[in-house]
């Protein structure tokens, strides 16, 4: 199971995400974002997170660590914000809570590079769990110690918002063509020889039981949380084993400008290391500067000699 935790401050609501998580400190000194139990989406979004988040940080996946956090709706009283007030106050109980990482900056694919292998894990992992919000359009990647970290998972699995069909849904291919990392070349191959063994159903269940019973309670088809927790594991694990044959890679739908600031554009290397290429322009510039200096130099030494 999760760690478990007790709000004892809510700081600031974060406005970019959709369900409006926000930024708490608990009781053991830490600091987490918060998704709450009261938001729009509803708990499955918190399955999901749990579920993917745990499995990606088995696999190896940088995802910052989870924790279940209990919440007391007084928290909020002194919140200015309506909104956030009745978000508060629709979340007593268990919520979710993901390591804050301070100074952490989202991901740009024109500010950034990923290698071939690395990029080709991270789309696989997308394809098993068919995570749909991974793109260029909103990454949901973030940058921290120079290390490229996965987050917000609520939106992958969507069989499990509609169970019946849960067999039709997972038979489909994955279309990776908008992926924030499909133009780095991502080598799907490599990462389903080295991932897919690690898929096991010993794995997949223990991630399973990370999900506390009362997420999963009142699900129509399943008479007890532990059910439900299988039908996630049988859903998956099949999966693991032939998505790499059905990720599609094609020619993306419409280019986007970096949203990077010009600081960090233009004084910033890419991570993980300088390409080759911008070393060699390096060198050479510095070669070109070198010559133009040489060059004025003995034009300086020729006129004096002159005189």
């Amino acid at each position: 199971m999760l760690e478990e935790v007790v709000a004892t401050r809510y700081v600031t609501p974060l406005r970019e995400g959709g369900s409006l998580p926000g930024i708490v400190e608990a009781d053991d000194l830490g600091t987490y974002v918060m998704k709450f139990t009261g938001a729009g989406q509803g708990r499955k979004t918190l399955v999901a997170e749990v579920i993917c988040g745990q499995l990606a940080r088995r696999l190896g996946l940088r995802v910052p660590e989870l924790v279940a956090i209990q919440l007391d709706p007084v928290i909020g009283l002194g919140e200015p914000d309506q909104e956030v007030q009745e978000l508060l106050k629709a979340s007593g109980g268990l919520n979710l809570g993901m390591d804050y990482l301070p100074g952490s900056i989202g991901f740009d694919p024109l500010a950034y590079a990923v290698d071939s292998k690395e990029a080709g894990r991270v789309v696989w992992f997308d394809a098993l769990v068919n995570n749909v919000d991974r793109s260029w359009r909103n990454p949901n990647m973030l940058v921290w110690h120079g290390e490229p970290w996965l987050i917000d998972h609520g939106a992958t699995m969507i069989w499990h918002h509609n169970w019946p069909g849960v067999q039709t849904s997972v038979a489909k291919p994955y279309d990776a063509t908008d992926h924030v990392l499909a133009t780095f070349d991502p080598d799907v191959a490599a990462a389903a020889t080295e991932l897919a063994p690690l898929v096991t159903e010993e794995l997949l269940t223990e991630v399973a039981a990370d999900v506390p019973d009362e997420w999963l309670v009142d699900e129509p088809g399943f008479d007890t949380p532990e059910a439900l927790r299988r039908a996630y594991v049988e859903a998956l694990l099949p999966r693991a084993a032939t998505i790499h044959e059905r990720i599609t890679l094609g020619e993306r739908t419409e280019r986007k400008p970096s949203q990077a600031p010009g600081w960090l554009t233009d004084h910033l290397t890419p991570w993980p290391h300088p390409t080759k290429n911008s070393k060699n322009s390096k060198n050479s510039e510095n070669s070109e500067n070198s010559e133009n200096s040489e060059n004025s130099e003995n034009s300086k030494n020729s006129k004096d000699s002159g005189k």
